[in-house]
């Protein structure tokens, strides 16, 4: 099939890529000539395991173009894909004037009839308003074109999304015709030969869908994290506790870990903007802002044991912190906890050496830019030189099994602060270190 996908940022580059990896012939439309540019250079400019290769691999094929003409990119496809931003107002809602902006275009140039996907994520009842906008475009052109509106969100984890895309769990498409449910069904069957997820629904079904899964997975982050909060007040083990739940099979071992709180593009975003939808409906959605809140909280959870551990004066304390993206095998640090702590820190006083695999850039030229506290580490053990405790963050894979001798070495004091309870207590003590956790 001939496909066009508007936006190429996270989700719409990987999913043109994977469209393409099954034979597809895909065009990637942007309005950034500098991202088209790079991409046509094989520069890609975000990290995801097995995307970069992908996208060569394609794009020598020819099978995925990049353009920033829209115009002859709409006139020539079958399924257009609109997976442009839709960043947070300030009220808590999506904001839509990109994914309209591209409907819009839509309607001004197509020249046959086309299904239309959302792919972005966006409010229930969005598809009406992109249905509406490319119908105005077509009756100032006095155009007799039909066209059809699906939804179809995505659920890719940042670090996993090649994976999640070419073996999906579900393949949800919101649909109210039975001619574009099956023009969907046949773009995906090449990805569900062994087992049929496909799950067709209502257009505002699909679309809650999207905000129903990421605020579920933000619940039960928030819970365990209340629940490690209250166990550290009455002398519980959190580690022990979700043992014992995790055990449960109603309950289930995933998003059950304490942390620092979620953090990325979905999970803060789409929390909020459900919880607005709501509002704006006359509902008033106590555990999604009670989510919300809990979640502000967690993520200045760590820096408070920093504090209760050396004081709230910390003019001549360094800190090495170990990990600064939001999740592991990505550098994406939207939200991020690690901003909120290195912010707590060196607002009194800390010095930070940081280091992390792939988010360094990301931290220099963008989310920590102007904190001239903050200095960055070539490995994990050059940060912690000279440094009065680690704090860890972030799980990446490297960081769980250190050379603990190493770390001493190198420490003035051997403390270490774990934001995700990756170590045993009793072992870190056993080997000399003042462990600190969450939730113990």
């Amino acid at each position: 099939m001939k496909i066009s996908v508007i936006g190429t940022g996270y989700v719409g580059l990987v999913s043109g890529t994977c469209f393409a990896q099954m034979g597809n012939s895909v065009t990637c439309v942007d309005i950034d000539q500098k991202k088209i540019d790079s991409l046509t250079q094989g520069i890609i400019p975000i990290y995801e395991p097995g995307l970069e290769e992908m996208v060569h691999e394609n794009y020598k094929k020819g099978t995925l173009k990049f353009s920033t003409d829209i115009q002859n990119s709409i006139a020539s496809t079958a399924i257009a894909f609109i997976a442009v931003g839709t960043p947070m107002g300030e009220d808590g809602s999506a904001d839509l004037q990109y994914v309209l902006a591209v409907a819009k275009s839509i309607g001004q140039h197509m020249q046959a009839y086309m299904v239309i996907v959302d792919k972005s994520t966006v409010p229930v009842g969005t598809a009406e308003k992109v249905r509406a906008m490319i119908q105005s475009q077509l009756d100032e052109r006095g155009s007799n074109l039909v066209f059809d509106v699906v939804s179809n969100p995505e659920f890719l984890k940042e670090g996993a999304a090649i994976k999640d895309f070419m073996h999906p769990d579900r393949v949800v498409i919101g649909a109210d015709s039975q001619k574009a449910m099956q023009v969907m069904q046949d773009l995906y069957a090449p990805f569900m030969k062994q087992h049929d997820r496909f799950i067709g629904m209502d257009i505002k079904s699909a679309e809650m869908t999207k905000y129903a899964a990421n605020a579920m997975l933000a619940t039960k982050i928030s819970f365990m994290n209340e629940i490690a909060n209250i166990c550290e007040r009455v002398g519980a083990d959190i580690n022990k506790v979700r043992n014992g739940i995790g055990s449960d099979s109603r309950i289930g071992y995933s998003f059950i870990y304490p942390g620092c709180g979620y953090g990325g593009s979905c999970f803060p975003k789409d929390v909020q903007a459900l919880a607005k939808t709501a509002k704006d409906f006359g509902y008033t959605p106590r555990i999604l802002d009670a989510v919300e809140a809990v979640n502000y909280d967690q993520k200045h959870v760590m820096s408070q044991k920093v504090f209760n551990r050396f004081g709230k004066n910390l003019h001549g304390k360094k800190f090495a912190v170990w990990g600064l993206a939001f999740k592991p095998e990505t550098d994406d640090m939207r939200e991020a906890s690690s901003i909120t702590i290195i912010n707590d820190l060196t607002a009194q006083g800390a010095t930070i050496v940081a280091y992390d695999p792939k988010s360094r850039d990301e931290a220099e030229q963008h989310y920590l830019k102007g904190n001239s506290s903050v200095s960055y580490a070539n490995s994990k053990y050059d940060a912690v030189k000279d440094a009065d405790a680690v704090i860890l963050v972030t799980e990446w894979q490297e960081f769980r099994s250190p050379d603990f001798d190493e770390l001493k070495k190198w420490l003035k004091n051997p403390i270490f602060f774990d934001g995700r309870n990756q170590f045993n207590k009793d072992r870190m003590v056993e080997m000399g270190f003042e462990y600190i956790q969450i939730g113990v």
